[in-house]
């Protein structure tokens, strides 16, 4: 099993109650676990009872397990502010109030969200070495394949940012002071320096995603969650990202034998329809069925978390013939 370990897909199939289990069922085999929830409808406080913040904190009572919620609306404002600084160092003071309005604008175009919440995404993975295993409770399956795709897109972007930057600064250093003195004031050069970080961070996140990490979807039985993950296993094909299974859950549980009334029908037609979607699923795609997860009556926290931990067929360790 890889580092990191990935739960997917529309939201409200319930993400966070499967990634919740998994990072409970690894914490119980023995590995220094974090779970980080980067759906902005977080629900991990719920699930364990207790808050979390930004950075990860021990989730009590269960030893190995860290926790911690990505705020989304924190790390677009603290991704602003880090813009805002890092170009006000490389500009004259008269520029740095235009600037602060262009990004205020940058900050409210399609994408923007995204982008400041993959650098903090990134850096969870960077500063991750104190765990066996990270596992992320993602954000609705197209937000978090926005922001899972960017690396392929900015790679490019910036590399042709660097190619004009370096043309623009050679022929203006050339014409006012000369070879020599041109190239020392290339290499210095801030703006220069701070795109090949990024560049630097975003390969960093391509590498790491394709080379150790896992992807896991859930869905749910009914047409448009199928719908939505044949979409997802697509896209997650075309940048390259290993999907190891799905997890179908909220299956409505079977009646008595003995219930006939109005509500045993229901159930029964109920899960009439769902086993054909479930068989559906297991024809229609080649990624296995990790785990069929039925509807509790209760909210899955405490024991009936542990319950849905053991329905998981994911190993939380590597296996003999994966080592």
């Amino acid at each position: 099993m890889e580092k990191f370990v990935f739960f997917g897909g529309k939201g409200g199939v319930g993400k966070t109650t499967v990634s919740s289990a998994y990072a409970l069922k690894c914490a119980r085999e023995g590995l220094a676990t974090l779970v980080v929830s980067t759906d902005p409808a977080h629900s991990t406080s719920d699930v364990f009872d207790q808050p979390f913040g930004d950075e990860p904190r021990p989730v009590e009572g269960h030893d190995g397990l860290d926790a911690m919620e990505i705020d989304p609306d924190e790390a677009v404002d603290d991704h602003l502010m880090e813009t805002k600084r890092a170009l006000a160092d490389q500009v004259s003071p008269a520029m740095v109030n235009e600037i602060d309005k262009q990004i205020e604008l940058a900050h409210q175009t399609p994408g923007a969200y995204e982008a400041a919440l993959f650098d903090r995404f990134i850096d969870v993975m960077e500063n991750a070495d104190e765990y066996d295993r990270v596992v992320f409770d993602t954000a609705p399956t197209g937000g978090a394949l926005r922001l899972l795709s960017l690396p392929e897109f900015l790679e490019d972007w910036i590399d042709r940012l660097i190619e004009k930057r370096t043309t623009s600064i050679d022929l203006y250093e050339r014409a006012a002071i000369g070879d020599r003195e041109a190239r020392r004031q290339l290499d210095d050069d801030p703006i220069i320096a701070r795109l090949r970080e990024r560049k630097e961070m975003f390969e960093f996140a391509g590498r790491t995603l394709r080379e150790e990490a896992t992807f896991y979807l859930v869905l749910n039985p009914d047409e448009l969650s199928i719908r939505e993950t044949d979409d997802a296993l697509a896209d997650l094909a075309e940048y390259g990202l290993d999907v190891g299974g799905l997890v179908v859950n909220r299956l409505t549980p079977e009646p008595d034998d003995d219930e006939h009334g109005r509500g045993g029908t229901y159930l029964r037609e109920r899960c009439a329809t769902e086993r054909e979607r479930v068989a559906r699923i297991h024809e229609k795609f080649a990624q296995p069925v990790v785990a069929t997860i039925e509807t509790r009556v209760e909210e899955v926290k405490g024991d009936l978390l542990d319950e849905v931990a053991a329905e998981l067929e994911i190993a939380a360790v590597a296996t003999a013939s994966e080592q």
